[in-house]
This record gives structure tokens, C-alpha cells and sequence, in this order.
């Protein structure tokens, strides 16, 4: 019924590092200060965090328009 060919809409933690080019460390950091989107399922030792491949590609778009835009006041 699923196809193979579909994208996921969510990663988990090594492949969202992976996909961003930063470290797992970084990324962990990153989702502790609250600094990217990411979803906490699950309680006790069954909890995860995922991240939504939608709300990653929202927060770079984000990240890069502030870093271009704040570059472009200063001379």
C-alpha cells in the first residue's frame, strides 16, 4: 500500500544531523535551546524526538533570509 518512493515527512535525530550537515551533538544542542522545530513522542524510555522535513525546510528557508537579509543593511 505505501510506496517507496515517498519521502518521509518526519526524520529521526542522526538523519536530520545528517541532511543539515551539522553534527548529531549540534543538532541535540540546537533542540535543547528550543533553536530549530522538532516533535517529543512518546514518554519514558520510549520517547523520541522527530523532525518534520516540512518545518526543517521552513526553518532554513528562515535562517537563510535572516543571515542574506542581515547582510544586506551593513557595508
Amino acid at each position: 500500500m505505501s510506496n517507496s518512493t515517498t519521502p518521509p515527512i518526519a526524520l529521526r535525530p542522526r538523519d536530520a544531523a545528517k541532511i543539515l550537515g551539522v553534527s548529531p551533538r549540534t543538532l541535540w544542542a540546537w533542540t535543547q535551546a528550543g533553536l530549530i522545530p522538532c516533535a517529543k513522542i512518546g514518554t519514558g524510555k520510549r520517547k523520541t524526538v522527530l523532525y518534520s522535513v516540512a518545518d526543517l525546510q521552513s526553518w532554513l528557508s528562515q535562517q537563510a533570509g535572516t543571515k542574506i537579509g542581515g547582510n544586506h543593511g551593513s557595508a
